[in-house]
């Protein structure tokens, strides 16, 4: 940095020198070339002294200022140089306007402000004092530049308090325009930004770690701060930091996240993913994921049977007569995605008795790895052993509540006020929510984890936005799992004690049907569509209320979503669609297709095909006249525009005809 500063420094010293010498030699004009000499030695010697101090001087602007400078300098030798003509024809024939000196007098005055703005703005807090630095004559046509490179040389060497301040003033910039943000970067604000967040006093790191977020408007500048390092300084944030600088860093890597990407795996290399659960984790449920196991003795009924069951060596006297026990268990708790659990908390609890059972001994040592990644999920060894109930003492949780969860640092935590604590389980889950959106792996890494059952109980008990945040997330990890199979059978199976807790609060919300809510809830449900046994139709119901009497964007969602339960490519269409006209659907969505904006009425159609599709001898679809709903349909060019509706349409229409015939009610009317 210094050997380049004295680089840059060099041309111009050099010109300045060249001044001085030629204005000496003037044999005309000899006063106005001896103002440009005293100017140019006064400028020299601010060259030189910012040279001496190469190694503290800020170098975009002093590359801005150089360059000008020595632009300036060129000009004035030229002039100069005019001036030493010899010979009276020589002189008649060179022509010096005295405009020129004025002009050239006045920019040498500029480079002299400039230069001195660069040598106060780069000296280091204590030297300067409190010295107003005022703007140079060079941000006369971009005022906003020099603020810029201010605040960014405060950064480089003011004090801890100065350094604060200085981000604070950054984070108004970037805020009103996007300009501003991509001039910050330009000028090289990210590196002090990040030495910031990584080693100033919690006030400057909540500040810089705020400015590097509103950054992350576009891929370009997100790039960027990856290449500065930025998700190294965020993972040493979320692991160390007090947790009001953790919030704002989670809220960051949310923007960058949402705004580029490709930085999503970066971020799960530096275990963002595992620290951001952790943080949700915390005081949601006692003990979090495969990432920190606490292993507990056993204390409650079921831990007993659980490692009665599962030890090879008992005798088949004492096994039979503990199976049943666990099946009068199971048959208390019985809950195959038909019935809630009674207590959210027992299905979280249960969850945790199963892995802990593993731990019991070495007899369970084969059948603890055959199950590991099944218990990384909450499930017991055959699938259906997490509802059992277990009663969890006192000391348990005391002892779990000092543990280090993910590897954070939880020193104090549980002395940080509600608000904080809220305000870190918010960004946490907006952190989750855009990292998770599209990405397979780190929905299988977040899945894998006890993240599901924390979104559950935040769903349940959270605050407003951090319900919102949780449902987001939920909504695009069974977006990724819709589309991979792998991925859906892991992570949902309809046996996990898991999916149910997160499938029960999705169905509260939507039966309520009175919050923000609403549209991801019933999306994450429209998602999880393959992944419900045929007896499940408890979903069905609920959604199809929906479509009566509601705002056209749910009216959407909620055909959207029941769609999926009645596709060709669902594999339990047929029991869906016949649930959907059980429950009225069919009414409901004919309304939508005559009546319903253009944005409802394509998903609606759509829907209402799938179930003539699938059930063309129903007899409610023939008292409704559905038949001639989608003859009707068929000759809107609106609806028709899309080839795959149109051959939907054709090969309902198709199938309906060979049971129903259109009726009198369709002329009714269109008449």
């Amino acid at each position: 940095m210094a050997d380049l500063v004295k680089q840059i420094l060099a041309k111009p010293i050099q010109l300045a020198d060249q001044v001085t010498k030629a204005a000496d030699e003037a044999s005309f004009f000899k006063q106005e070339c001896f103002e440009l000499k005293s100017k140019t030695e006064k400028l020299a010697a601010l060259l030189r002294q910012a040279a001496r101090a190469s190694s503290d001087l800020y170098e975009r602007p002093t590359r801005r200022i150089i360059e000008e400078t020595e632009q300036v300098l060129d000009k004035a030798l030229s002039l100069v140089i005019k001036c030493r003509a010899n010979g009276l024809m020589k002189r008649v024939f060179t022509i010096v306007p005295a405009a020129a000196f004025r002009k050239t007098s006045s920019h040498l005055e500029n480079s002299i402000g400039d230069v001195s703005w660069l040598l106060r703005v780069s000296a280091p807090a204590d030297d300067r004092g409190d010295e107003y630095l005022g703007l140079p004559p060079i941000a006369a046509n971009e005022p906003i530049l020099c603020l810029i490179w201010e605040q960014i040389a405060i950064l480089y060497t003011g004090s801890p308090e100065d350094r604060s301040d200085a981000a604070a003033s950054l984070v108004s910039l970037a805020r009103g325009s996007d300009r501003y943000g991509k001039l910050i970067i330009e000028e090289g604000g990210v590196g002090p930004l990040l030495k910031l967040i990584k080693e100033g006093k919690m006030e400057g790191q909540e500040n810089a770690a705020r400015v590097i977020g509103l950054l992350g408007r576009d891929p370009e500048s997100v790039e960027v701060m990856i290449h500065a390092g930025v998700c190294s300084v965020f993972a040493k944030v979320l692991k160390e930091a007090p947790m009001k600088v953790q919030a704002v860093v989670a809220w960051a890597v949310s923007e960058l996240a949402a705004n580029y990407p490709k930085c999503q795996d970066l971020f799960a290399q530096h275990n963002i993913i595992r620290l951001l659960v952790g943080h949700l984790a915390f005081e949601t449920v006692e003990e979090h994921s495969k990432y920190a196991i606490v292993s507990m003795k056993p204390t409650s009924i079921h831990a007993v049977v659980m490692a009665n069951t599962n030890n090879p060596k008992k005798g088949n006297e004492n096994a039979d007569g503990d199976n049943k026990q666990a099946q009068g268990l199971n048959r208390s708790l019985h809950h195959p995605l038909g019935e809630r659990p009674r207590n959210l908390h027992r299905v979280i609890t249960s969850t945790m008795a199963m892995h802990n059972v593993t731990k019991q001994g070495p007899n369970q040592e084969n059948e603890a790895n055959q199950n590991q990644n099944s218990l990384a999920n909450g499930i017991g060894n055959d699938g259906k052993q997490g509802n059992q109930p277990l009663h969890h003492n006192q000391n348990q949780t005391n002892h779990q509540r000092n543990y280090s969860h993910s590897g954070i640092n939880m020193k104090g935590r549980d002395n940080e006020d509600p608000e904080t604590k809220a305000s870190m389980k918010e960004m946490a889950a907006r952190a989750l929510w855009h990292l998770a959106k599209g990405n397979v792996p780190i929905c299988r890494s977040i899945t894998e984890s006890r993240a599901l059952l924390c979104f559950a109980v935040l769903l349940e008990k959270g605050e407003e936005k951090v319900q919102y945040n949780s449902a987001m997330a939920v909504m695009e990890i069974t977006a990724v799992a819709e589309k991979d199979a792998d991925l859906r059978k892991s992570a949902f199976k309809p046996n996990s004690p898991a999916c149910k807790a997160v499938v029960d609060q999705l169905l509260k919300i939507i039966e309520k049907a009175d919050s923000d809510l609403l549209i991801p809830c019933v999306s994450a449900i429209g998602n999880l569509a393959r992944t419900f046994r045929a007896t499940e139709t408890r979903m069905i119901g609920p959604l199809v209320r929906l479509l009566d009497e509601r705002e056209a964007e749910v009216y959407r969602e909620a055909s959207i979503a029941l769609t999926k339960f009645a596709c060709t490519e669902n594999y339990l269409h047929l029991d869906h669609s016949k649930a959907i006209i059980t429950a009225g659907g069919a009414k409901h969505l004919i309304q939508l297709v005559y009546f319903g904006e253009q944005m409802v009425q394509i998903p609606a159609l759509v829907l209402l095909s799938y179930i003539a599709l699938h059930v063309p001898d129903s007899e409610e679809l023939a008292q409704d006249e559905v038949l001639g709903v989608l003859e009707w349909a068929s000759k809107q060019s609106s609806m028709t525009h899309d080839e795959t509706l149109e051959a939907l349409l054709q090969e309902s229409k198709s199938r309906l005809e060979l049971y129903q015939s259109r009726g009198s009610r369709f002329h009714k009317l269109h008449q």
